[in-house]
Formats: structure tokens, sequence, C-alpha cells
């Protein structure tokens, strides 16, 4: 794959606050790739350098290998589309849509032509002569996407645009987001808080807290293996616990030894273990980590089981319901073990 993006050790801060740690990152051609983290974490400001909005304390932004950090956004091959739609109220949806290339001076049969396409592939054939005040939220971001996307920018940046949106619409767009994406074959960054969002879309996920970059992976990378326990807690629900890498493939954890598939750890090392919820099976009685059930939550696609381990919770997530005060052991196999440097 072609790198389209370049971050060379970039910093920034506000005021006293370090908001960016030399912060390292490429970013590859026709890639959805996805900032995530809690709020305060940097991404946003990270996506303002990409744009232009903000300049660096230090380091460089490489664009297909030219510095671009003194271009000026409009000059840039980038496009944004924020969190607040920033649509031009007094236009129509077939103005607002065809903003950009009337800036350009483009001809009139070109722009209807280009429109028209804009407005097939965000589904609002029809709508062109719609006031931008009737249409519903997830309506207006399908506009900001194709104003945005009509100059054929090499690079999408998109800034939390689903965190508006009610639940139900919120997990339609994504998929919707991901379609445009491929059809469009231009690179979007995304920055978002939520990692539904994050794991659905995204070809690659960057994991980011307080100002650093915790882990890079593809969605099943991040979910499966964490690299640490900020990344293990922020990714999903998962049980956490101390333990004992003895050698290659064998690791203890609450007193008893377990076959596991991680390996290149130091012998006898103190490391962490996960477990996700879904991998835990239920048996009753006593096997190898004995408990009691001491709550349970119907979640609609699951129950949520918590089961007391010598005074630790153990989250399960289970089709099978159990009876609070039911005595259990959990079962899990080798692959379901994920070991963390401490």
């Amino acid at each position: 794959m072609k790198k389209l993006i370049e971050i060379e050790n970039i910093s920034k801060s506000f005021d006293e606050t370090l908001v960016l740690k030399s912060i390292n990152l490429y970013i590859n051609e026709n890639e959805f790739i996805t900032f995530l983290g809690p709020s305060g974490c940097g991404k946003t400001t990270l996506l303002r350098i990409l744009a232009g909005f903000e300049a660096a304390d230090s380091g460089v932004v490489r664009f297909e290998g030219e510095i671009i950090d003194s271009i000026p956004p409009h000059k840039r091959p980038i496009n944004t589309v924020f969190q607040k739609y920033a649509l031009f109220p007094h236009m129509n949806v077939f103005e607002n849509i065809a903003f950009g290339l009337r800036l350009k001076k483009r001809p009139k049969e070109e722009i209807e032509m280009a429109v028209k396409e804009m407005l097939k592939l965000v589904k609002l054939e029809g709508f062109e002569h719609r006031d931008i005040k009737t249409l519903s939220g997830g309506q207006q971001q399908r506009v900001a996407i194709a104003r945005a996307v009509i100059n054929k920018p090499k690079l999408l940046l998109l800034d939390e645009p689903l965190a508006a949106l009610d639940l139900k619409l919120r997990q339609d767009m994504q998929y919707e987001l991901k379609e445009m994406q491929r059809a469009l074959g231009i690179t979007f960054v995304f920055v978002t808080h939520d990692q539904e969002e994050a794991l659905t879309m995204s070809d690659t996920v960057v994991v980011m807290n307080e100002g650093e970059i915790l882990q890079i992976g593809t969605p099943q990378d991040i979910y499966n293996e964490p690299k640490n326990r900020f990344v293990a807690s922020f990714i999903g629900e998962s049980n956490i616990m101390p333990g004992i890498m003895k050698k290659d493939f064998l690791v203890n954890f609450e007193g008893l030894d377990f076959e596991c598939v991680d390996y290149g750890f130091k012998e006898n090392e103190a490391i962490e273990v996960v477990l996700r919820p879904e991998d835990i099976d239920l048996k009753p009685g006593n096997g190898g980590i004995n408990g009691i059930v001491t709550d349970i939550t119907f979640k609609g696609v699951h129950y949520e089981i918590i089961v007391d381990v010598k005074g630790k919770e153990y989250i399960i997530h289970s089709t099978d319901i159990q009876r609070v005060g039911e005595r259990v052991s959990l079962a899990f196999d080798k692959e379901d073990i994920h070991v963390m440097h401490k």
C-alpha cells in the first residue's frame, strides 16, 4: 500500500498542557483509519493539524512525500466533515452540495451532473430542492458528506460526525459511511470516542490516550490482542487479572497454570491476563476457577452474569441463564487467554 500521509514527531501544547506527545503515524491510500480515545486524548487536535486548522509546535506532516505544514487549509487536497455540519441554511440541498464547484467556477452542466452523482451516493435522490432546515440530522449529515467529497479530495477528515444522531440512525450510518468510502476510493480519517463505531467501520484503529498512541492495528487485533490495560478496558469489557508468565505458552493466574498461545515473555515475568466476557463459559459445580453467581442482568442478546471469585468480580456474557447463589466454574480455551505486559 502507498503511504498518503506521514506524521513525524508531532507535538502540540495549549498553554502549559501538552496534548500531543511526539506522535508518529502513517496513513495509507484508500484506508479507513479511526483515531479512537476518550475526550481530551488529543485525537481532534491531531485531526485539526492534518486539516491545517492548527499548527504543530514541532514535527512535520507529509502528504504524498511533500511537507504541507505551511499550506493553508483551503489549498490542501483535504476536506473535513464536522460534528456540527456547518451547512448553509439559506441554500437548498443542491446549492449546499454544489458550493465547492461553484467556487471553482465549474461549468453548469458539470455541476449538475456531479451533484446528481453525489445525491445518488448519499441516497438523497429527489432532495435537491429541499430546504436544509427541513432535513433530519442523518439527512443533513449526508449533505455535509456530499459537499465535502464532490471536489474529490484525496483525504476526508470526519470529526465525530455521528455524535448527534440517535442510536439506530448512528448504527445505520456506520455501514453507509464504510460503503461510501469504498465507492469513492478516498482515504477517510475518522475521530470518535465510540468503540463500536471504530470496530465497525475501520480498516485500522489508532487508540490514543493523554496525547499518546497506545496501539495501532486492525479492529480484530485491537480487540483480541490489547497491548495494555487501558486498551483492554477501553475497547469492550474485560476481565483483567494479575498473573505470571511461567514460560512460553504457559501462564499462571488465580493460583492455577493454563496453557495459552502467547510467547516472547521472560520466564516468570509478572504480567496481566485478559479474558473477554463472551469467551467464558460457566459450568456447574467445581472445576478450575470457581465462584458464586452474585448478579444477573438481561441485556437483550445475552445475559450479563457477575461471578464472585475470592472477592474478585468476573463479568460473563452468556445466552444461558444462571441462578444467583449458584456455584459455578469458569471455562475457556487457551486461545481466549490474552497476556499483556504489566
